[in-house]
């Protein structure tokens, strides 16, 4: 839903490797967890909570690595996991039928999604490439829209997710959540130096289905952004 950590990494062709993520830890190792990092030359780019209320209390850490030796990116990040209760990861499990009105959200968002762990998801992606100094940053490093709707029975769901938008689009996504009866939890950047420059904006709502995504249609519809297929 919004507990997960995910890394990717990009090699570039000069040879090196760049590794950005956002890492879900509690409050207690992310300190531990930030020394771990540094120590391997592991930067923050972001600090920021998904949620408004939570048991116990998680913040998400944005990493950023760039060399050489992608070998010892994966150890720095390895440093920092081993240091948190995050669990060694699994395969998923073949996708079940979801309690939702998948036919009409989809036709609501003009977007295909997919289910993964229960959970049914629809990723938009940035038009314009984005860049970091001269290296290309691709859409899995960072500048996507992500929908993640946990089915809640009836066709309601629970709704976490984040959107990606330019400075001059913030004003209006963020109306058209709010409009939409959706909590804005967060407003932040996930990079220091890409252009152009991107903004990001987690919220949270409960409510039936269909109706969360023509709500979220308004905001999409208020960034420069094609569907993740």
């Amino acid at each position: 839903m919004a507990l997960g950590t995910h890394v990717a990494f990009v090699r570039y062709a000069d040879g090196s490797t760049m590794v950005m993520g956002d890492v879900v830890v509690t409050e207690d190792e992310l300190q531990h967890v930030i020394d771990a990092w540094q120590a391997h030359g592991i930067e923050q780019t972001a600090l920021h909570k998904h949620l408004l209320a939570q048991t116990p209390d998680l913040w998400w850490a944005h990493v950023h690595g760039h060399g050489h030796d992608a070998v010892a990116l994966a150890r720095g990040l390895r440093a920092g996991f081993d240091r948190t209760g995050t669990p060694p990861a699994v395969a998923p499990d073949r996708p079940a039928p979801v309690d939702l009105d998948i036919a009409r959200m989809e036709a609501a968002l003009g977007a295909k999604g997919s289910v993964e762990d229960g959970i049914y998801k629809i990723i938009f992606v940035r038009r314009e490439t984005v860049t970091d100094g001269h290296l290309i940053l691709p859409p899995g490093l960072g500048s996507t829209s992500a929908f993640n709707f946990q089915p809640l029975g009836g066709g309601r769901a629970a709704l976490s997710g984040d959107c990606v938008m330019r400075a001059d689009e913030v004003p209006h996504v963020l109306k058209a959540l709010r409009r939409g009866g959706i909590k804005l939890v967060e407003l932040h950047n996930h990079h220091l130096s890409e252009d152009p420059r991107l903004f990001f904006t987690h919220f949270w709502a409960v409510d039936d289905g269909v109706r969360l995504a023509r709500a979220l249609r308004r905001a999409v519809d208020a960034t420069d952004v094609v569907p993740g297929g």
